[in-house]
């Protein structure tokens, strides 16, 4: 279950407390009734195993690789330049 953070508006009394994801978020402080805020904070994120850091296994992947066929670049088309319709009367 999730940690949720609390702050009191009014008597600025801070809390935390697991919920579930159903559960409604708490409206009112318990100790004095004022209105409470849900306080939002960085997590901690810990990315564990091989391929998250650029140094993994970089050099080994540069020595196996083929490097790609060059590809030639088309020509660029130009376009004609559209001219009216000649009206014959």
């Amino acid at each position: 279950m999730p940690t949720y953070s609390y702050r009191c508006t009014a008597c600025s009394v801070a809390f935390d407390i697991q919920q579930e994801f159903t559960d409604e978020s708490l409206t009112s402080c318990e100790a004095c009734g004022g209105k409470l805020r849900k306080l939002f904070s960085a997590v901690g994120v810990t990315f564990q195993g091989s391929g998250f850091y650029r140094t993994d296994s970089r050099a080994e992947a540069k020595k196996n690789s083929t490097p790609p066929a060059e590809k030639k670049a088309a020509p660029a088309k130009k376009e004609a330049p559209s001219t009216p319709a000649a009206s014959t009367t």
